[in-house]
């Protein structure tokens, strides 16, 4: 896309008042987009605050209310659009009503926002995102030669049966999506992002911020390897994912693929007065595994390094007073 035809696009955001949604927002809009933002409530100003005041926003920004479960709610928001990012999608890990909580926001929300772009002929492509949690949850095991890439789904039974909510709610999710999108010929990326860290917009906390805070005067650490990947350069992935002609497919993205002691560590050296944890919460084995950059490179992201994602998050946890 050249610069002018930048300007003037207009594209939808779902979920706009999420933690990747927010930073996709004020991207956007620093680059002359036109951006139809949908939230589930208008009235809600912790969902809508902090979007009104981002650059751009009194001229290029128009807010929506949409919602995930009922049908026709995104027609609005993606009218006249030349391009739509999805990612509206419920993220928490533990839930004691996954149907309800989880899995049908994330399947039937998906069709829905795709049954509305399917009534849009402006629609040049779709935006989805995913997780690695669709990837990484296959039955194989994980060890260190592994490199997992955008070849691996999870699988939905192995999901079922270790009671992964969040993993299947994604797998099931991107599947139905690319079995739609197959129907009615929609072009769509989607992006699969590891733990999302760095700073905040919206003000109140996400599951992946959540995680770091929970660290800090916590008896131990959980025995979880995540990979890693910073906001920004998710946004700027979803963005990329757009703008190329080129993209297509899946696009894995994690900066590094690190054990929760490896993040105890770098917050032990970059706040030495924290109070954190010194022991694993179990004994079982440390799970180590790669993640494939090379699909990702394509995007033109250069990843922000963890160890400044890490400060960036704990920074603006301090000054949204979670610390």
């Amino acid at each position: 896309m050249n610069k002018q035809e930048e300007k003037n696009a207009v594209v939808c955001v779902t979920g706009a008042s999420g933690y990747i949604a927010s930073w996709l927002v004020k991207l956007l809009l620093q680059r002359g987009y036109i951006v139809n933002a949908t939230v589930r409530d208008l009235d809600d100003q912790k969902k809508t605050q902090h979007l009104l005041e981002l650059d751009g926003a009194k001229e290029r920004l128009h807010l929506f209310q949409a919602d995930l479960l009922k049908d026709g709610s995104f027609d609005g928001g993606v009218e006249g659009c030349d391009g739509v990012f999805h990612t509206a999608s419920p993220f928490f890990i533990h839930s004691d009503h996954p149907q309800e909580d989880l899995i049908d926001p994330a399947v039937k929300g998906t069709l829905n926002v795709l049954s509305s772009c399917s009534k849009v002929p402006s629609i040049k492509r779709v935006v989805l995102t995913s997780s690695v949690a669709a990837l990484l949850y296959n039955g194989l095991p994980l060890t260190p030669e592994v490199v997992v890439d955008e070849t691996w789904f999870s699988n939905q039974q192995f999901c079922r049966e270790t009671k992964m909510w969040y993993p299947l709610s994604k797998t099931l999710a991107e599947e139905a999506a690319w079995k739609y999108v197959k129907e009615k010929s929609i072009d769509m990326v989607t992006i699969n992002p590891g733990l999302v860290i760095g700073p905040l917009l919206q003000p109140t906390l996400n599951t992946s911020a959540k995680a770091i805070l929970s660290l800090i005067n916590a008896p131990t650490y959980n025995n979880i390897t995540v990979g890693c990947v910073h906001v920004k350069d998710v946004a700027n992935a979803h963005i990329a994912a757009f703008e190329m002609p080129s993209a297509n497919g899946r696009y894995c993205l994690s900066e590094s693929v690190v054990h929760f002691s490896d993040i105890v560590q770098i917050l032990r050296e970059l706040y030495p007065s924290f109070n954190l944890p010194e022991k694993c919460a179990d004994d079982a084995p440390i799970t180590r595994y790669q993640f494939s950059n090379e699909k990702a490179k394509s995007l033109g992201i250069n990843y922000t390094l963890l160890k400044q994602g890490i400060k960036e998050t704990i920074e603006s946890l301090k000054e949204k007073h979670y610390l």
